[in-house]
């Protein structure tokens, strides 16, 4: 590809180091509010959908198994962010719901999450971040449907 040398790290590379180190900047912030970037995340999904949901589509929708997504419900229902109701249609499945509590929780992760981002992209110009956010969109739209590499 054009401008690239051998030292250019991949886009993959670039947006693997990039997540981490948000997710470690994150995860410092969000100490005091008894969340991890882990244990925010179904809180959420539960809010993006607006209704309970049964614990494997919010890990399919956060791309975890399923043994991952039932310890971290464990521990959101035990800090009291969740709730499990039985499935009535499905007596071995359950829902879950998010709390006024979790809801509460999440708002304020969302403004760390916001204040993070705006110290991130503080030195991008406005332009930039509009083509960055597109391409990032092709990208992970693109990478949803990529099963395996041929």
């Amino acid at each position: 590809m054009r401008g690239m040398t051998a030292d250019t790290p991949t886009m993959g590379r670039m947006m693997a180091l990039i997540a981490r180190r948000w997710r470690q900047i994150l995860d410092t912030e969000l100490r005091p509010h008894d969340l991890t970037d882990a244990t925010w995340q179904p809180l959420l999904e539960l809010k993006r959908h607006g209704r309970p949901l049964h614990p494997k589509e919010i890990a399919d929708a956060l791309l975890l198994d399923k043994s991952s997504m039932v310890r971290i419900l464990r521990t959101l229902e035990e800090k009291g962010f969740v709730t499990r109701e039985p499935d009535e249609a499905d007596r071995r499945a359950f829902f879950v719901t998010l709390t006024r509590e979790g809801e509460a929780r999440l708002q304020e992760v969302m403004r760390l999450s916001r204040e993070i981002e705006m110290r991130a992209i503080s030195g991008v110009a406005e332009e930039d971040l509009a083509a960055t956010r597109r391409v990032l969109k092709a990208i992970h739209d693109e990478i949803q449907s990529v099963e395996t590499l041929p």
